[in-house]
């Protein structure tokens, strides 16, 4: 695989969501976004490359499929979001509500939403950095994407002894519907929740640092966060119960659950740690 791409460099990829069919007769694929606004969706099972795509202009920053695995969703470092069709290879859509600021988080959640008032099969979200996240409902099949909320969050004008801002992060709640959690560089440090029902933050949980990376757990009702002081915090939610760990050489720049729950991979420059989580 990578002596296909040798000249490009992978800025970010997702792995297919898995069909519901016998075990083992599922083929495994991984999309990858690149550096010269290529999009490569690669077959783990035949190690070889069967599609590629080429939606951007520039360097891709953030890739996720669709819940059903029909549709590729990539942001570029121009804040232009691309859905695109692995089984056509075509892109049928761009969206340019985010344009001038790079996408950091793209990730789709199946939900029921009739009470949000439109119609769609999955709710899915784009993160930029200038502290803006687009909420959409979206049906493939049907060629409808509409969006359903638009959040921006104040920062203070001049931000003193940081090097670069901290990223703009979001991501759906498991065990609270229509509830997204953000953190970001913003007048506190902290990580809000905010009700797409009520159109409001309904709660704020207070954190040390400015995050550098987030992750949910599908399966239980955890909150990891990752910051560049080498620490993760882990958050039992609602009561924000709070565990540290250190362990890493750098900044915590990637931390995600397993679709169990039951483990944590965390990220930095020269480290990647798996943690198991017991039930206690």
């Amino acid at each position: 695989v990578s002596a296909l791409v040798a000249l490009q460099s992978c800025q970010c990829l997702a792995w297919k969501p898995h069909p519901i069919v016998a075990w083992g007769a599922e083929s495994q694929h991984v999309v990858a976004g690149y550096s010269d606004g290529t999009i490569r969706v690669f077959s783990i099972s035949r190690t070889e490359m069967e599609l590629k795509m080429h939606p951007h202009a520039v360097a891709l920053t953030a890739i996720a499929y669709s819940t059903d695995g029909e549709m590729i969703l990539s942001g570029g470092k121009d804040g232009l979001v691309a859905v695109s069709s692995p089984r056509t290879g075509m892109t049928i859509q761009v969206l340019a509500e985010h344009k001038g600021s790079p996408i950091t988080v793209l990730q789709c959640t199946r939900k029921q939403y009739q009470d949000f008032g439109v119609e769609g099969a999955e709710l899915w979200l784009a993160t930029s950095s200038d502290r803006r996240v687009s909420v959409w409902a979206s049906d493939w099949l049907k060629d409808k994407c509409e969006l359903l909320d638009w959040l921006s969050f104040p920062a203070p004008a001049g931000p003193e002894g940081l090097g670069s801002l901290p990223p703009s992060l979001a991501a759906f709640c498991p065990w609270e519907p229509g509830t997204l959690v953000y953190v970001g560089f913003g007048m506190q440090k902290e990580a809000l929740f905010y009700s797409l029902r009520k159109k409001q933050v309904v709660e704020k949980i207070s954190l040390p640092y400015f995050a550098t990376s987030l992750s949910l757990s599908p399966a239980a009702c955890f909150m990891a966060v990752g910051f560049g002081e080498r620490l993760l915090r882990l958050l039992r939610c609602p009561s924000s119960e709070a565990q540290d760990y250190a362990g890493h050489d750098d900044t915590v720049h990637l931390c995600r659950f397993a679709p169990s729950g039951r483990r944590l991979l965390t990220a930095s420059h020269s480290a990647v740690l798996l943690w198991e989580l017991t039930a206690s």
